[in-house]
């Protein structure tokens, strides 16, 4: 039943709306069975027993029967002569109208819900929606202008965030500065070597995480996009680079959000040449959904870690570490880029060695 009419709040109204017409015409149909059927109580043979007279008395005149002939069908014991087609066609009219009722009426009724479902599904992809219509009942209007109003709130806490990262950003970067030009005044060399290391690796955590933190609140309008030559520029930057990456297949242009799809092919991409060693992109696309499979020829990871690399700061201690220059936010930026851009982001050890990242984008919004 629900492959022909899904499980919902109006799937559910117009079921019993019409399941309460059916019944009211089934209890119109038994009552006219009981009140204008007659009763059969004849012998076996199906005359009706002769009227017989008290002696001496006339024989009584003939009961008026509610048939004028024989009656056509017997149910349930009455014996009921056919409606006339003019009956069918009243019943027929009569439950076609009030089915279509229903059916309006539970459209009517589901629509205000429905459109705060996909409002909420779009929000998280996208915090600069325009605004639900507040239209409909008083409980519809109520809802609406609360989650316009949340939007509103989620908006401004983002934007306010955004003008901290900025003031952070200015603050932090003020007194690395200093230490560099400080730095350059040691004598001793071994000294001066390690603070520039440690400058260089505060500074790249600061700009990872200043970065990651932006992109959350990334507003980038949606494009069209030839992800095809996008991924075809990238492999011949790092073939130009010495890496060894190929890239295969090929994809109709793509509604998308430009940006953040670059950043998550980058991230993947680098993550992949960086403890991969090398890089296989396959391109996968289809009427309703685009397939990008990045792997490479690492170690994969442990089946037991490989949500816990999507997370902020995680590193794994055989393959990330600092000297790598990782800061275990590469995945996190990857992953959220590919949720600005309305796809999801998974990882799988490769059958026969390595780490696959697979990005599933779908087609039209």
């Amino acid at each position: 039943m629900k492959r022909f009419l899904p499980d919902t709040i109006f799937a559910r109204l117009f079921l019993l709306v019409l399941m309460a017409i059916m019944i009211s015409h089934a209890m119109t149909f038994v009552l006219l069975l009981a009140f204008f059927g007659e009763r059969q109580n004849r012998p076996p043979d199906g005359r009706r027993p002769p009227s017989v007279a008290a002696p001496g008395q006339p024989a009584p005149p003939p009961r008026a029967r509610p048939f004028a002939r024989q009656p056509d069908m017997i149910i349930a014991g009455y014996a009921v002569r056919t409606p006339p087609p003019g009956f069918w066609i009243s019943v027929a009219s009569q439950l076609f109208a009030l089915t279509l009722a229903a059916l309006f009426g539970a459209r009517m009724l589901a629509r205000p819900i429905q459109r705060l479902g996909h409002a909420a599904a779009e929000l998280g992809t996208d915090l600069n929606r325009p605004p639900i219509a507040e239209t409909g009942t008083a409980e519809a209007r109520q809802a609406a202008r609360v989650f316009n109003q949340m939007q509103q709130r989620i908006r401004q806490s983002v934007e306010e965030r955004g003008r901290f990262l900025a003031a952070v950003s200015h603050d932090l970067r003020t007194p690395l500065t200093r230490m560099k030009l400080r730095v350059e005044r040691l004598q001793d060399d071994a000294a001066r070597d390690k603070l520039r290391e440690d400058i260089a690796e505060m500074a790249a955590m600061l700009n990872a995480t200043l970065n990651y933190l932006r992109d959350e609140a990334s507003a980038e309008p949606w494009q069209m996009m030839n992800v095809t030559a996008l991924l075809e520029s990238m492999v011949e930057d790092a073939v130009d680079a010495g890496e060894d990456v190929a890239v295969s297949g090929h994809a109709q242009p793509l509604l998308t959000r430009p940006v953040a799809l670059r950043r998550c092919l980058s991230n993947l991409l680098q993550n992949a040449l960086r403890y991969g060693h090398s890089a296989k992109i396959d391109i996968v696309d289809t009427d309703a959904l685009l397939q990008i499979e990045i792997r490479d020829a690492g170690p994969g990871i442990p089946e037991e870690q490989m949500q816990a690399v999507f997370e902020p700061f995680v590193r794994l201690e055989n393959s990330r570490n600092r000297s790598t220059g990782g800061v275990g936010l590469g995945l996190a930026i990857a992953r959220e880029a590919a949720t600005q851009c309305g796809g999801t982001l998974t990882l799988e050890n490769a059958p026969g060695g390595g780490l696959l990242a697979r990005l599933a984008l779908k087609r039209g919004r």
